[in-house]
């Protein structure tokens, strides 16, 4: 690890995913995000074989990501909730392709244009897809600068891994926040198989088939056998890279689950919890998806009641009941439109279900 630095969480992210060896990044302004490709577009040219390209559109600059991904080459786009909707239809051919790449979505209120304030309503579309077609991606969700540079890294050797994308969820939070980041040193997992499907050019005689990158399958037999076979990669994911965080958990009669920066929230109001006497705790998914259900489970065997705040009128609530499986209550708390929960907004929550327990 080098010198800590204050960096911006956009900012640490573009520079994490150097580190991490992008060298192509196509993108197109939307704020909060608008930092990452404002970075980019002053680094990128100067690495060896740096491309920074500023796309036409969302919808372009996804396609590129679809083409350099295809030859191999490690590549990155970052856009803001409308923008990332704008991509779906590509980040579903780039699925349906089995093509790694690194997706960063820095949420903000909505619908529509909404606001440009922080937000985590695009859960539903992070973790069930988002676009047509049976697919999954994994979804990491950071709650600090320093962890925004960790799983940016790790997101583009997970894509590389499982051939398949990977989306990083931050909120406006998240991408505007200053904080001391210690930046690791580049990182090479060798580890990671060959691309030699990468289409890279051919040949006759040059020893190896054509690489054809495609996610188009007429027959449908073939596509059934295709789909299962993402399905069989997703279920390793779901038993190999599920993540996250319990804190105060093993005699909580109150657990909050809240993951990114709502989780840092939720964290003050347990503390002050506790030091009134109430024995609350939290578990932060740092997965998405996959969902970390089997903690939240086993959480259900002692505690009282749940309750999962986020920054939207309720999407996360759905996996952490279905984790729950109807053995406790469930409640939810959220702000939404761009209003961030505060503190005593949580307590006060709390309070409520610790007296209708008592």
């Amino acid at each position: 690890m080098g010198q800590k630095m204050l960096m911006k969480g956009n900012e640490a992210i573009a520079e994490a995913a150097i580190q991490a060896g992008c060298r192509f990044f196509f993108g197109y302004p939307i704020t909060p995000q608008n930092q990452i490709p404002e970075y980019m577009s002053k680094r990128l040219p100067k690495m060896e074989g740096g491309c920074f390209l500023q796309a036409e559109s969302e919808v372009a600059a996804i396609n590129m990501v679809y083409g350099a991904a295809g030859a191999g080459a490690r590549v990155m786009t970052s856009s803001s909730s409308p923008g990332i909707s704008l991509k779906q239809e590509g980040i579903s051919y780039i699925v349906g392709a089995e093509l790694p790449c690194v997706i960063v979505n820095m949420v903000r209120g909505g619908p529509g244009l909404g606001s440009i304030q922080p937000a985590q309503s695009d859960y539903y579309q992070s973790t069930r897809g988002g676009g047509h077609g049976d697919y999954r991606m994994l979804v990491l969700a950071p709650s600090s600068v320093q962890e925004a540079v960790e799983l940016t890294m790790d997101a583009f050797d997970l894509a590389d891994k499982y051939r398949n994308p990977v989306l990083v969820m931050g909120d406006g939070l998240i991408g505007q926040m200053m904080e001391p980041v210690e930046m690791p040193e580049p990182r090479v997992n060798k580890d990671l198989p060959p691309k030699t499907w990468a289409a890279t050019g051919w040949k006759p005689g040059c020893g190896r088939d054509r690489a054809i990158i495609n996610s188009l399958y007429i027959d449908p037999a073939v596509l059934e056998k295709h789909v299962n076979h993402l399905y069989e990669k997703y279920a390793v994911m779901e038993q190999t890279e599920c993540r996250w965080q319990e804190e105060m958990t093993e005699d909580a009669d109150y657990v909050i689950v809240a993951y990114g920066t709502t989780a840092r929230i939720a964290r003050s109001a347990m503390r002050k919890l506790r030091a009134e006497g109430i024995r609350a705790g939290l578990i932060r998914p740092i997965t998405l998806w996959p969902f970390p259900a089997a903690p939240i489970a086993k959480a259900a065997e002692h505690a009282k009641a749940f309750l999962t705040v986020e920054m939207s009128m309720g999407q996360m609530v759905d996996d952490v009941k279905l984790a729950v499986e109807g053995k406790k209550p469930v409640h939810f708390f959220g702000r939404t439109g761009g209003i961030v929960p505060t503190v005593r907004e949580i307590i006060t929550q709390v309070e409520a279900l610790a007296k209708e327990g008592e």
